[in-house]
Order: C-alpha cells, then sequence, then structure tokens
C-alpha cells in the first residue's frame, strides 16, 4: 500500500475510530441517533445492541488499520498477532450486535437489509480469515482481512457520503437508504481490485 493512501486510511480510521466516545460525553441525540424515537432510544435491549455495536467497531478500526503495513508485521509478528486478535473479536462482537439494530434502522426495509447485509459481509469475511490462518493459509488470510477491513471502514465512508448526499436526495432519511448500501459495496469493489493487483 502506497504512503499517501496508508497514512490517509490510517487518519480517517483513528477519527472514526474514536467517534464512539462522542456518545459518552455529549447528549447522544445527535448525528444519526436523532432521527430514533425516544422509544427505541431508551429500550435496555436495543441500547446493548447499540453500544455492543460502536465500541468493538471502533476498537476493529482503530487496531485494523496498523495490520496493513507488511514491514511492521514482518518486524512485530507477535503484536500483529495479538492486534489481530483483539480484531477478530471485536468484529464478531459487533457485527452480531449490527445485525440486531439493523433491524431498527431509520429508513426501513431498505436500511435494515442494507445494514443486515453489511453486517454478514463483515462477519463472513473475518471468520474466512480466522480459518485461514489457522489452516496456515497466509495468503488467503490477508485476501479476506483485506475484505473485512473494507468492510469495517464503511463507518468511515458513510460518514463521508451521508453529508454528501443529504441535499441531493432532498433530506436525510432518503439518503440514508442509499448510504446504508453505497457505504460498503464500493469498498468492497476497491478490496476486490486491491486484491488482484497483488496476484
Amino acid at each position: 500500500m502506497k504512503k499517501t493512501s496508508y497514512y490517509t486510511l490510517a487518519f480517517f480510521a483513528i477519527c472514526i475510530g474514536l467517534y464512539p466516545i462522542t456518545y459518552f460525553l455529549i447528549d447522544r441525540t445527535f448525528g444519526l441517533l436523532q432521527f430514533k424515537s425516544a422509544e427505541i432510544l431508551s429500550a435496555p435491549l436495543w441500547n446493548i445492541g447499540f453500544y455492543g455495536h460502536i465500541i468493538p467497531a471502533g476498537i476493529a478500526l482503530l487496531v485494523g488499520w496498523t495490520q496493513f503495513n507488511k514491514k511492521w508485521r514482518k518486524k512485530n509478528i507477535e503484536r500483529h498477532r495479538t492486534l489481530g486478535k483483539m480484531y477478530i473479536l471485536s468484529v464478531l462482537l459487533s457485527g452480531v450486535c449490527s445485525l440486531y439494530i439493523s433491524l431498527f434502522a431509520t429508513g426501513g426495509i431498505v436500511s435494515s437489509l442494507g445494514f443486515a447485509s453489511l453486517g454478514i459481509v463483515w462477519l463472513g469475511s473475518t471468520v474466512l480469515a480466522f480459518q485461514a490462518i489457522k489452516k496456515g493459509n497466509i495468503n488467503l488470510h490477508e485476501k479476506y482481512m483485506i475484505y473485512s477491513y473494507a468492510a469495517c471502514f464503511a463507518a468511515v465512508t458513510l460518514r463521508i457520503w451521508l453529508p454528501l448526499l443529504t441535499p441531493v436526495f432532498g433530506g436525510f432519511v432518503e439518503a440514508y437508504r442509499v448510504v446504508a448500501w453505497l457505504c460498503w459495496i464500493p469498498n468492497l469493489a476497491v478490496a476486490h481490485i486491491i486484491i488482484l493487483r497483488k496476484v
């Protein structure tokens, strides 16, 4: 990965990875949550799902970008493994919670299907990456991890696309239905191109 791309990836990953902290520092009825009903925001199970999603997802973003530095990986193989385990555990927890809260996504069934599909892809690619490395298939492990982090990076691209498309579609909800898919499908396409170049 080129230095410019790598540092850009790191910058956005760190910024959005730390974003969940804001929900503990200020009134959380801002951003995406301002469109949630008081009933949902006060539901204990939804809150468990919400925080069980955003906190581990933030951790996954924060540790995941470090794994794409080949020189660092070779010099710090044990740290690579430790961070890799942190990433996988974070994805499993966050991904499962994402499937639950996707049922309550703003924008109805279109948004719900988009985010549920993202959750399945994220979980699936991560599990396959873990299985590959357990079998000693490093090449396949790297490929699946690229797909996994591309899905993880949807947290970043969602926050890029949404403010750009809200005025285009004439409202937040309308744009959100599109972004529920747009935030991750192009990411996977980019991941596929990166993998093809590595072959």
